[in-house]
């Protein structure tokens, strides 16, 4: 049981990208595009500390995130309006 939850635990640690990944992430997709050969092994060398594995899911999840953005399920933030005098 115990060898169980710390491969779930590695698992979550493993999934979790800091900004400085995520700018490295968006700035390798820009460079490697979709008719790139070995697309997902670039883009994992360019992130680092990530595997290809990951990177794709990283990817599919943006997409996701994009479709609901696009078809109106993401709400626009609200702003608190500010004055300067």
């Amino acid at each position: 049981m115990a060898s169980s939850s710390m491969s779930k635990q590695k698992a979550c640690d493993s999934s979790t990208w800091s900004p400085k990944q995520n700018k490295l992430f968006e700035r390798a997709l820009a460079k490697y595009d979709e008719d790139t050969p070995e697309r997902w092994q670039n883009v994992s060398k360019a992130v680092g500390g990530k595997s290809v594995e990951e990177v794709k899911r990283h990817y599919e999840r943006l997409l996701e995130d994009l479709k609901h953005i696009e078809s109106g399920h993401v709400p626009f933030p609200t702003y608190k309006s500010t004055t300067s005098g």
